[in-house]
């Protein structure tokens, strides 16, 4: 049986004092960030018209997220298997992220006009026997994958028309490591309108501080007024890094 831990076990490392008032403002940003399914469905992004719908932990939909029309809850557009983080894109096209296999992030695009319905039967148990991670019976208009085993900094990357209005789109990996004094994790953040990728190992989430696998980052933005990036984990406190992303400022709660 696994020792019980608290959420975070890092001191907190301050270089100033954060007020009473941008903490607040920061754990707000946070919750609303997007997460992965199905453990952040409240944070999905809006689609008008529609609802996200968690079918349960068990069974042959066990942990399945799909977007639905209102009131059509057996008939869904789209599904999307565990760790699939969905986002909208600036023209209202919808995005989705996932890590596909240990070394490589994939984003897909598709357009939610030309989602077509199919029956919930269709993909019983179809995530377990494929290892797909989203579902549609509508190609994506564009569909694209970087590999992760990337060093430290910022790199070209080619990115479809499709995601070329994107600004910033921060993500999270876990990455290999030789030691435990190697970051477990990475932030990977998609400058897709200027064609870069910016990497950014966390040096405070090691091995040797974290238990990886039973701790770990899962939604990471920007604050808009530090211009600091924020964010929030499974059994992880909120937040903030330091000015060149890499390393913990403070925790938040």
């Amino acid at each position: 049986m696994r020792a019980t831990r608290p959420h975070f076990y890092l001191k907190e490392e301050m270089a100033e004092p954060i007020t009473t008032e941008d903490r607040a403002r920061m754990l707000q940003l946070i919750g609303k960030f997007t997460g992965p399914a199905p453990w952040y469905l409240q944070s999905f992004p809006e689609v008008k018209g529609c609802e996200w719908i968690h079918h349960g932990n068990s069974g042959p939909l066990a942990h399945l997220v799909t977007l639905n029309e209102l009131g059509r809850k057996n008939d869904p557009l789209l599904a999307l298997n565990i760790y699939c983080t969905p986002f909208l894109l600036p023209d209202g096209k919808l995005g989705i992220w996932h890590p596909d296999g240990r070394k490589t992030i994939r984003l897909l695009a598709f357009d939610l006009a030309q989602l077509k319905h199919f029956p919930l039967e269709e993909i019983a148990g179809w995530f377990g026997n494929s290892g797909d991670s989203v579902y549609s019976v509508v190609a994506p208009l564009a569909d694209f994958e970087f590999n992760t085993d990337q060093s430290e900094g910022t790199h070209p990357i080619t990115v479809p028309a499709e995601f070329s209005s994107l600004e910033e789109l921060a993500m999270t990996v876990n990455v290999r490591r030789d030691t435990g004094q190697e970051p477990s994790c990475a932030i990977f953040i998609l400058y897709a309108h200027a064609g870069l990728l910016e990497v950014l190992p966390q040096h405070w989430f090691t091995d040797t501080k974290t238990d990886t696998g039973y701790q770990w980052i899962t939604r990471v933005g920007r604050d808009p007024v530090t211009h600091r990036l924020i964010g929030d984990g499974i059994r992880i406190s909120p937040f903030c890094l330091t000015e060149d992303g890499k390393n913990l400022e403070t925790l938040l709660s």
